[in-house]
């Protein structure tokens, strides 16, 4: 694997240490060389030589010769090279997507799994995702407000009903909804609200945002 080394046992961090920056990593959407090798295991040295050879994809930062890898590519990378994820899949979120739209549920499921701080589960109508509530317990749902069987002011009254879920965040994800019915949605329980069509970083923004709270 482009000359992976043997961390050295002085180089290494602490249990302390590693444990927080795991708490961190979990949310990172952006990597810099000496981030990666933490994360792997491996020398500084080496995340530098895969970069420069391409096998670890990434970017510099305009006008510096600094490296910095997405988490998507970081992912890549150590599935490529069997480097286990637990620093990355430690502790990560559960996230419940309801949409009657097949085509964004399949894109939102493809790419929040990709992303590797996420556990993803879907519904397609709010009877589903009252079921899935219960037995997935999501961190976090992404609720379409126009569903085929209910409106998701209902889904949100009928979480925020559920002690068990009294921590779960709710984004509204829609393209029909008035500044009046938002205000009413919010009343309802939610905590945010997207427009359809939304921009994907800017949702995974609001989502991280939302569960670091």
């Amino acid at each position: 694997m482009c000359g992976r080394e043997n961390q050295p046992d002085e180089a290494a961090v602490s249990e302390a240490l590693e444990a927080a920056n795991r708490s961190d990593w979990q949310m990172k959407m952006v990597f810099t060389t000496g981030e990666v090798a933490e994360v792997c295991r491996i020398s500084q040295q080496t995340v530098i030589r895969c970069f420069d050879s391409g096998k670890l994809k990434g970017f510099r930062v305009p006008g510096s010769k600094f490296r910095r890898i997405p988490r998507e590519s970081l992912v890549d990378f150590m599935k490529a090279h069997k480097i286990p994820l637990e620093n990355l899949d430690s502790g990560r979120k559960r996230v419940l997507v309801v949409d009657d739209d097949a085509d964004i549920l399949a894109m939102l499921e493809s790419i929040l799994s990709r992303d590797g701080r996420f556990e993803v589960k879907s519904a397609s109508n709010g009877f589903d995702a009252g079921a899935l509530s219960k037995e997935f317990r999501p961190d976090i749902v992404l609720l379409d407000y126009m569903l085929p069987d209910i409106n998701g002011n209902v889904v949100c009254q009928r979480i925020r009903g559920d002690k068990d879920l009294a921590d779960t965040k709710i984004i509204i994800v829609s393209g029909a909804v008035d500044p009046t019915e938002v205000k009413r949605l919010r009343e309802a329980g939610a905590d945010a609200f997207i427009k359809k069509p939304f921009d994907m970083n800017q949702l995974i923004s609001s989502m991280t945002e939302l569960l670091s709270k």
